[in-house]
């Protein structure tokens, strides 16, 4: 365990939490921003600051096989972000954010196709009763949406991608230290996202003063300061700690929509994301590993 003072680990993953939670409330304020456009703009001003960082630093150079797994583990995260920022503008900031929590469930189901690491029993309650949750959002996002609750099921395949990237980023950590594969993915993302900027023809250009601010934050607060506090906070505190702390995401940015986006979720929609967060909650408490796979 690292020597770093308790408090300030507990600090920084609290700073963590909340700078993520900020990330759909970002989405939805930067109107007028398609959702590749406000992905992208997310790893581009992300890229921007580690970039320099990682070339001052000069770290040993990597390999082609850590080069291709962090390519790899961008383009996956890529494609997880365009999903979620889709899923954000279909359905609600919080209902997005919740069923995008579906990685540690993905991530238990890959593992023992590819690797033959059986599940415990508690990975198929907890997917059970997660199931049961996002059936209950979903189906009240049909009576109450046109759009089929397309939002909701583009939140479950950018729960899919968050996985992908999560076991090549774990691939790659053998090879290469944590600046190179985190600025060197992040590229690779943003390089990924101009690509699906382009073929899906979304401007990059011409927004609002508000609209660029928003993009600003998700980057700047979302991305590097989110993403640097949970990465010092999860190098003290204990998986069984921080599984927990990081489901609180969801509900944070359910309760930051109310005020700040005017959203009220139905009492269907609570009650899926109580079984939601139950199911989560009993697969990390049984595997503590799977906390990383709890953020979007």
């Amino acid at each position: 365990m690292s020597s770093r003072p308790s408090w300030l680990a507990g600090a920084a993953l609290a700073v963590g939490v909340i700078c993520i939670a900020w990330s759909a409330i970002f989405v939805r304020w930067a109107v007028g921003v398609t959702a590749p456009a406000s992905a992208f703009y997310r790893v581009l001003i992300a890229s921007v600051v580690l970039l320099p960082v990682w070339i001052i630093r000069r770290p040993r150079a990597p390999s082609k096989r850590a080069l291709a797994l962090a390519a790899l583990a961008g383009l996956f995260f890529a494609f997880d972000l365009a999903c979620y920022n889709t899923s954000i503008l279909e359905t609600s900031a919080a209902i997005a954010t919740l069923v995008g929590n579906v990685a540690p469930f993905c991530v238990g189901i890959a593992t023992w196709l590819l690797f033959g690491q059986r599940p415990r029993r508690a990975f198929w309650t907890g997917l059970a009763i997660a199931f049961v949750g996002v059936t209950i959002i979903i189906g009240s996002d049909l009576r109450a949406h046109p759009t089929l609750g397309v939002g909701d099921l583009l939140g479950v395949a950018a729960g899919m991608w968050f996985a992908a990237y999560l076991m090549a980023t774990h691939r790659a950590r053998a090879e290469m230290d944590t600046l190179s594969l985190t600025t060197l993915s992040i590229v690779a993302s943003a390089v990924v996202l101009f690509g699906i900027c382009l073929l899906f023809r979304s401007p990059l250009t011409g927004y609002q003063p508000k609209a660029w601010a928003a993009l600003l934050g998700l980057g700047l607060i979302s991305q590097v300061t989110g993403y640097l506090a949970l990465t010092y906070a999860l190098g003290s505190v204990p998986a069984t700690v921080s599984s927990v702390v990081l489901l609180l995401q969801a509900p944070l940015t359910g309760l930051m929509a109310v005020p700040l986006l005017g959203e009220t979720p139905s009492r269907s929609q609570i009650a899926g994301a109580v079984l939601v967060l139950a199911g989560v909650y009993v697969v990390v408490r049984r595997d503590p590993g799977a906390s990383e796979a709890v953020t979007p």
